[in-house]
């Protein structure tokens, strides 16, 4: 009998590889799904798009304009000494101004919404290795809680076993009660742990199902890390260089800078040049009983160039620059907190990283101990040499450091990937993913729409992308193949 345990125990630990079969779904299938379907990076790409349309917003500001009004009045009651009014009259003005010079606000306004679309794509980024982040993590975390739930399960097959076993041994006079009683308080309390990691793993494959939009099945062990930093400085180094976050920021300080020099233009003279058109049709009305004498339909143009000089404004251009300013110094202030953030987080997270590596070298020594202790006790209670209760804890034991080692595989894959993410290194581009189509390139529609100005130009009807995961089954806490929907 305690060569079968053995034997099922040794069963149990291929699961703290974290292997599957080679047909199982692989990581790279999960994030490549995930950047295709996920409705969080769909809507940061919307959200781009929206921001691209900014920079065509500022340059229509110093394009030319034009419009038409048509007004037909009647003129309903007419004063007494009005011999010669119109009954009515329909007048048709053309106009067209053009721009020439604004004192530098449109220029600046321009620089500033470009960067502030350079900032929004670095965001976009951000946005892409966070989800690639939490896929990872939902990747391992299913991984993980099926080993535990594994092992749980296990265990309370193997407490259950060794229940009967004492039974028996108490019915022959060979054990006692107390040692009964121990048996069924450690089944009792494994069956709770059980219940408790079946809970978790229904809850690890809900989390996958919405990060990734579908519901895992078999998950096949995660592909190495590629491009680890072999030191914490190192890592800075990258982190500096490459982080989203940090790009955004300064893109935005520089945004801001040309804010402030846009709102200084408020001082400044703007200049003109304008073309305007009357029609004007009074349908025979003017002039009453000179009708005849007079014109009634006419049509006059004009044209010139407007100067608008500001002398005194109450002080709102010097306060809009004020205000730009502070907004601008806040902005340089961003780029340091956002530096310090990246330095401290990466510093932590490569201790992180080397801690659960650490953890893991630890937590194998100790499952190979507890795996020769436990096989010792056994031995020894088989000749009376131990009692129950030290079987016990030998198995507690080997439970405990096989869960460490699990938890700490998945921390430290985890650490690893959040590291590159980091860096700047975790994104579709950097993972060579199979997404079934090319990369989305946000600088695509910047380009398109930059010098875009038909005011009737439009795209498509707007629609979700992503998609939905209420026909997928709910999760369940079996171990094994999972089928996905539609199968």
């Amino acid at each position: 009998m305690i060569r079968t345990l053995a034997l099922r125990l040794t069963a149990s630990a291929s699961l703290l590889a974290l292997a599957v079969p080679a047909q199982a779904d692989t990581l790279r299938e999960a994030l490549a799904s995930a950047y295709n379907t996920n409705p969080t990076l769909e809507a940061a790409r919307a959200n781009q798009r929206a921001t691209d349309e900014s920079v065509p917003i500022q340059r229509s500001q110093g394009l030319p304009s034009a419009n038409i009004t048509a007004t037909h009045i009647e003129f309903i009651q007419q004063s007494a000494n009005a011999f010669t009014a119109p009954d009515r009259n329909l007048g048709v003005t053309a106009a067209l101004l053009v721009p020439v010079y604004s004192g530098g606000a449109v220029r600046n306004g321009i620089a500033a919404a470009k960067e502030r679309v350079e900032a929004g794509q670095a965001d976009l980024r951000n946005t892409e290795s966070t989800l690639f982040a939490q896929v990872v993590a939902a990747y391992m975390d299913v991984l993980r809680t099926e080993a535990l739930a594994g092992l749980a399960a296990n265990n309370v097959d193997v407490l259950r076993t060794n229940l009967e076993a004492t039974s028996d041994r108490f019915e022959i006079g060979d054990l006692t009660i107390t040692d009964v009683a121990q048996s069924r308080s450690r089944l009792a309390v494994a069956e709770g742990d059980l219940q408790s990691a079946e809970a978790n793993l229904i809850a690890a494959r809900e989390t996958y199902a919405r990060l990734v939009g579908n519901a895992p099945g078999e998950l096949a062990a995660p592909p190495p890390l590629p491009g680890l930093p072999d030191t914490v400085g190192d890592a800075i180094v990258s982190a500096l260089e490459n982080n989203p976050n940090l790009d955004a920021a300064k893109q935005r300080a520089q945004a801001a800078g040309f804010d402030t020099k846009a709102a200084g233009a408020g001082r400044l003279p703007t200049v003109g040049l304008f073309v305007n058109g009357d029609y004007s049709d009074f349908f025979g009305t003017l002039g009453g009983a000179f009708a005849n004498d007079l014109v009634q339909r006419e049509t006059t143009a004009n044209a010139g160039v407007r100067v608008t000089i500001p002398l005194f404004q109450g002080g709102l251009p010097a306060a809009q620059k004020r205000q730009a300013g502070a907004r601008e110094s806040a902005a340089l202030e961003d780029v340091i907190a956002a530096e310090r953030q990246i330095i401290a987080e990466t510093r932590s997270t490569y201790a992180n990283w080397q801690a659960a590596n650490g953890v893991i070298r630890s937590a194998q020594t100790a499952v190979e101990a507890a795996e020769l202790s436990l096989e010792g006790v056994r031995a020894e209670n088989s000749i009376g040499n131990r009692q129950i209760l030290d079987v016990l804890n030998a198995e507690q034991e080997l439970v405990n450091a096989r869960a460490q080692l699990v938890t700490a595989r998945r921390n430290a894959y985890v650490a690893g990937f959040n590291l590159l993410a980091l860096m700047g290194r975790a994104e579709a581009r950097d993972l060579n993913l199979d997404t079934g189509s090319i990369l989305y390139d946000p600088t695509i529609n910047a380009d398109r729409v930059s010098s875009k100005m038909w005011d009737w130009d439009r795209d498509p009807k707007a629609e979700a992308k992503s998609t939905r995961t209420v026909d997928i089954p709910p999760a369940n806490a079996t171990i094994g193949p999972q089928l996905l929907p539609g199968e």
